[in-house]
This record gives structure tokens, sequence and C-alpha cells, in this order.
């Protein structure tokens, strides 16, 4: 069998990929340019990727391909019904960030709260000097203790970031579905925006989901309620929320995926990057070492089970 990963360069250059333990050619490329997907996928039985797009014109050319593994959690790069039209086989990776998304996510909601880059930049440049006493007022800072986390999304990573919450004393409450009727242990999608202090996303980009936050949902928040964001940048109007922030409208947001990426230079969320109130990362919220390693480890995993006739973590 022959095995293609076309983008290594998305995991750290010290994560280690163990040999699969039967008969194989191993081909790795760095990164992979839409016009190589092609050329390089057109003798492989099996696909690795991480961010590379197949989409089903390419997946009609590749009949040998078996296998699709994906080297993250998400599949909106992948055309899974033209996958299930060829017979191939798809498969991710499932719970390997559950300790370094939820950390990462309850990282930003503290710097927000208690704004720390914010008073680490005036630190810089010269202001504790300016302000002549041992301390200055320029930023809010907030305990987390008594404060309401509204959480849209409720997979293992929300679960877990509900865990953290609570162990600092946050209310954590739930939403239903956008536009549908709530159930037990949980309230309504508006209702959960105009009652938390704290509203963080976690759920899969769809197009029902495209866009669930946007003007009329930031609205509806508190004005010194907080966004966070590390699900996908597609969930958030990135124009509506610099907006937001131009006109203080909302306390501070944390993002870690934007619509595209990397951004381009206009982007409204590189604009929002002058606000103190505001953090960007790049897409690391999931990229702990230990957590990719995981990924690592489970995706060599899904390879020997698919090969040994026991297919797991199947999305086809």
């Amino acid at each position: 069998m022959k095995l293609v990963f076309l983008d290594r360069k998305t995991l750290a250059p010290e994560i280690k990929l163990r040999t699969p333990a039967f008969e194989h050619r191993w081909q790795s490329h760095e990164k992979t340019a839409p016009h190589q997907v092609l050329e390089r996928l057109q003798d492989a039985d099996i696909a690795i990727i991480n961010k590379v797009r197949l989409n089903a014109d390419i997946l009609t050319q590749l009949p040998r391909l078996k296998l699709v593994v994906i080297a993250a959690t998400g599949s909106d790069n992948v055309d899974l019904e033209a996958c299930r039209q060829a017979d191939i086989a798809v498969c991710n990776i499932q719970d390997y960030s559950k300790n370094s998304v939820p950390e990462h996510t309850l990282s930003m909601i503290l710097a927000l709260n208690r704004s720390l880059t914010a008073y680490h930049s005036s630190v810089v440049a010269g202001r504790w000097q300016q302000s002549g006493q041992f301390c200055y007022f320029d930023y809010p800072v907030r305990d987390l203790a008594g404060q309401t986390l509204g959480l849209i999304g409720y997979g293992t990573i929300a679960r877990d970031l509900e865990k953290l919450a609570v162990a600092l004393g946050m209310k954590v409450i739930v939403a239903a579905r956008k536009g549908q009727a709530v159930g037990e242990g949980r309230v309504g999608f508006e209702q959960l925006l105009s009652e938390a202090d704290v509203v963080s996303l976690h759920c899969p980009l769809t197009p029902e989901t495209r866009y669930l936050i946007g003007e009329r949902e930031l609205a509806l928040m508190k004005e010194d309620a907080l966004l966070i964001n590390v699900g996908r940048g597609g969930l958030v109007d990135e124009a509506a929320l610099l907006s937001a922030l131009e006109q203080n409208r909302i306390g501070g947001a944390g993002i870690d995926v934007v619509s595209q990426e990397p951004p381009a230079p206009d982007n409204p969320l590189m604009q929002a990057l002058k606000y103190p109130n505001f953090i960007l990362t790049p897409h690391v919220a999931w990229a702990s070492r230990n957590a990719m390693q995981r990924l690592a480890d489970q995706l060599i995993d899904n390879i020997e089970a698919f090969v040994a006739g026991q297919p797991q973590h199947r999305l086809v």
C-alpha cells in the first residue's frame, strides 16, 4: 500500500509519526498546493490530510484511493458524499485535544477578564512610570467567580471547559440550537446571549451555523460580555465583531480561528488587533505538544485499524 501525507507541516516537526505495522510505501509532503493534489494522490491507496481540500472532482479521479485519514477532527475540507459514492472510507481524529482546547479557552477568558495583555502592553509603553504611583487603573480587572459562562455547542471540549469553569466558581449555561425548542438542561439561544458574561463557541461549521454570531446576536450580549471562538472561523461575522469592538458594544473577544487562514491583512480581525480587549491567536488552541502527539498516534492507529479490517473513527 502507498500512503501519502499531503501537508505534514501542519504538525510540529518534533511530533513523531510511528511507522505503520504493515508493508507499505510512505510519501510525505510538507505542503501541497491545490493544483498538486491530483498528481500526488494518483497512485495512493491512503491519503493523509489536515487542511488540504478534497472535492468531488478530485476524488472521482482517484480510483485506487481506499481511505482518507483526516489529521484533525473537522471534516469540512472533504466532500464526504463524494467519498460515499466512490466507496472511499474517511476517518478523523477524536478527543485528542480535550485538555488543550479547554485550557486555551480558559486562558483567553482569564486574560481578557483581567486585561493581562492590555496591561502588559501599557507597561512596555512606559505607562507605569507615567502613572507616578504603585498601580494604575486604565483597564478593568474582573473575577471569574460568580460570572456566567454560556456554551454554544456541548461536545467533549465544551464539557471539559465546563469543569474548569465550575472549579473557578462560574455558573455554566448551555444553549439550545438556534431556532429550536428548549430541552432539559438547556436555555434558549437568545436567552444565553443576554445572560452570559462569557459566550464560548464550540460547534462545527455547517450551513446552519455559518455566521451564527452576527450583528443581531452581538447586540443581544451584555455590554461587558466576552465572546470566545475556538471552534471555526465562519461561526462569527467578523465585520460585525469589529464593529461591536469599535463601538464598545461588548466587553471583548478572544478568537483562535478565522474564516480564511492565514487571514489577509485587511481581514476585520486583523484590524481589531489595535483594541486592548481583543486577543487573536493563530489557530493553536489544539496545538499543545501533548495533544499533537496524541493526534499523531491516533492517526497511525486509524490507518492500522482500517488495514486490519477493523476501521475506527469513521465518518464514511
